[in-house]
């Protein structure tokens, strides 16, 4: 978890370095990453559920898995190694997301996704491990990092929802491209996560936040 004396000077060190995202602040309040305890193995499997989808898609999906495996709050590798493959899919998931589960949860069983190991990480090693898995691309590693591990400066540029937030903060709603976006966000370091969850705010109903 992140303490809320280190919250809340990310929060003053934004709105110093960006008056645009200052009023992203003031209208939302204070962002809510590591404000409680997330389930690893839980985030990645939200994760992987959610890729390419609405919020509102993601967690109608993610209820019928939830209701399927008898997980409830909480999937554990156990509710996906019991599974049955079709059942999966027709909760509305596809063929490929089906297996990453069932894969994530064979990892995670064998030892060969260790958790306490990944924390030791740094971002990009971490980011490294995870993408090597069945399913886990740079994004969902990101979103791992941001939310799992409550890593504070993480900026995804392979995120919709964050490209689109910034063009409207920063460009009137025209396309940044890579270099550009970058240049815009390099004032929010160390805590680009933080400046982040602001974004999302603007544009909450077309991207998931695991």
């Amino acid at each position: 978890m992140i303490k809320p004396d280190t919250m809340r000077a990310a929060e003053a060190h934004l709105r110093a370095a960006d008056p645009r995202l200052a009023r992203l602040i003031d209208r939302h309040g204070p962002c809510t990453i590591g404000s409680r305890r997330r389930d690893p193995f839980h985030v990645l499997c939200s994760s992987i559920i959610g890729q390419q989808l609405s919020i509102k898609a993601a967690d109608t999906i993610q209820a019928r898995v939830a209701a399927l495996t008898g997980a409830g709050k909480r999937f554990l590798p156990d509710h996906f190694l019991a599974a049955d493959h079709d059942a999966l899919r027709s909760c509305g998931l596809s063929n490929a997301k089906a297996k990453w589960l069932r894969a994530l949860a064979e990892a995670k069983s064998d030892g060969r996704l260790d958790f306490a190991t990944l924390k030791k990480l740094d971002d990009e090693a971490a980011i490294e491990v995870l993408d090597a898995l069945p399913g886990i691309g740079r994004w969902t590693a990101e979103m791992f990092l941001i939310f799992a591990l409550d890593r504070l400066d993480i900026f995804s540029l392979g995120d919709v929802g964050l490209r689109n937030g910034l063009n409207r903060l920063h460009n009137s709603g025209a396309k940044l491209d890579d270099a550009e976006s970058l240049a815009r966000v390099a004032c929010w370091a160390p805590y680009r996560s933080v400046g982040s969850w602001y974004l999302w705010r603007v544009l909450e109903a077309d991207v998931v936040v695991p």
